[in-house]
């Protein structure tokens, strides 16, 4: 087992990682850019390194001032996180030839995975059902061949990155040269690779993600799905776990597809396969996030098993203990994601000083967070400054357990989305369960 571990992270994330090397008895180095100076990772880690001014260029993503820092420190792994460096292929590289141990997937299976085209093909060949499509395509001519066999409407997808750029949505024939070739400037921009492919677009579904942890040994066990299908823009806003729509009987083919998807990666280590699903109760790979979800306690609450401390387990070599046949899901478990922006305002961004902070308590009501009070919200950094995860054992019971530690939450000193969440929850169509990924479009 490790004695000292990297956090190559920030915020709440940071956070849930050094508690978990405290409970492991695993020494804890934090990194933090100069705007993080007071952040509440530095001052729970036992050590800290300043790596750089607050841009996250020049300081998170700064693989060099990563690495020299966990050299300095004796580190022996580093911990990405999620976001940032996680699924970063050429940093995971960069450890492995330092002897640090990168606590993930190994960097081919990163670069394979992050290759959404040849994400596509491996499932294929693995007999993973996938969405109609084609194969990455450069030439225009040949895109509207291949987007014309395909049918209207499709999406025009980058192979690489995420976060929902470099993805257009066509909706005719005449709409999609100027798609095609804005997805891929948009691509070229933001990842480097202005590479894009072509997917029939399913509407209406759900986002179903399935949890996987693998270990060196080839042991594979699903811990069950999650429900991500309340999304703004691509990013999610509410997962909830098990899923309203997934049966027992669909549940175990997916879990038998997943656990076929990760052998046929060679993945090692926490992750998630995403699919999509629609009325008929049809699934479709979508992608794999190679890294530590955000939504991951609601994982946790509902199977009792920590992912952070397995994840960090399973890279020092240790075997799983627990077979598939061990994994029950108890109860319900349900995640809002509180940010710091206000709805009302086109969901403009908000930082400023915390003035007032109350954190939701009761039975089975967690709260990740790196907010204290007087601490100032930088404005250099992602939106999100909590995790409200609340676990019940029935769906109903949750929703009102969330409804309340949503109403009992104070976070004054920044504008953030608590209000938004309440409303939400408490709309008839989230409470039957019968929402998909269209939800905040429908809902205006």
């Amino acid at each position: 087992m490790f004695s000292k571990i990297l956090i190559a992270n920030r915020g709440e994330i940071a956070v849930r990682v050094i508690r978990a090397c405290k409970e492991m008895g695993i020494s804890s180095v934090a990194v933090y850019s100069e705007a993080d100076r007071d952040a509440l990772h530095v001052s729970l880690a036992d050590e800290s390194v300043c790596i750089g001014p607050a841009p996250v260029g020049d300081s998170y993503l700064n693989m060099p001032a990563i690495i020299e820092a966990a050299v300095l420190t004796g580190a022996q792994a580093i911990h990405p996180g999620y976001g940032l460096l996680s699924e970063n292929a050429r940093f995971a590289s960069m450890c492995e030839e330092c002897h640090i141990a990168f606590i993930g997937p190994p960097a081919d299976v990163i670069r394979k995975m992050g290759d959404k085209d040849a994400a596509r093909k491996t499932m294929q060949v693995a007999g993973v059902p996938v969405i109609p499509g084609c194969d990455v395509v450069e030439d225009p001519a040949k895109a509207q061949e291949e987007a014309d066999r395909i049918g209207y409407p499709l999406l025009v997808k980058a192979r690489s990155g995420g976060g929902g750029r470099g993805i257009r949505l066509v909706q005719s024939r005449e709409e999609f040269p100027k798609a095609f070739a804005t997805a891929g400037a948009e691509a070229q921009s933001a990842f480097g690779d202005g590479a894009v492919y072509l997917e029939k677009y399913l509407s209406p579904v759900k986002h179903i993600e399935m949890q996987l942890i693998c270990d060196h040994a080839g042991n594979v066990v699903c811990l069950g799905e999650r429900e991500c299908s309340i999304q703004r823009k691509n990013q999610k806003l509410i997962e909830e776990s098990p899923s309203p729509a997934v049966t027992p009987k669909i549940r175990k083919k997916m879990i038998e597809v997943s656990a076929k998807a990760a052998k046929a990666a060679g993945y090692r280590g926490v992750g998630t396969i995403e699919f999509l699903f629609d009325k008929d109760q049809n699934f479709y790979f979508c992608e794999m996030n190679t890294r530590l979800q955000v939504e991951h306690p609601v994982t946790e609450m509902v199977t009792g098993i920590d992912l952070v401390k397995w994840q960090i387990r399973v890279a020092a070599g240790l075997s799983l203990s627990f077979t598939q046949d061990d994994i029950s899901m108890n109860g319900c478990a349900i995640e809002c994601r509180i940010n710091a922006e206000n709805p009302e305002k086109n969901y403009r961004p908000s930082c400023g000083r915390i003035s007032l902070l109350h954190v939701p308590g009761g039975p089975w009501v967690r709260f990740d967070t790196a907010l204290y009070q007087d601490y100032t919200v930088p404005p250099f950094y992602d939106s999100m400054i909590a995790k409200l995860i609340v676990h019940a054992q029935t769906r109903e019971e949750a929703i009102r357990k969330m409804q309340a530690a949503l109403c009992e939450m104070i976070i004054e000193g920044v504008e953030h989305n608590g209000t938004l969440q309440i409303d939400i929850i408490s709309d008839p169509v989230f409470k039957a369960g019968q929402y998909y990924t269209n939800y905040m479009e429908n809902r205006g």
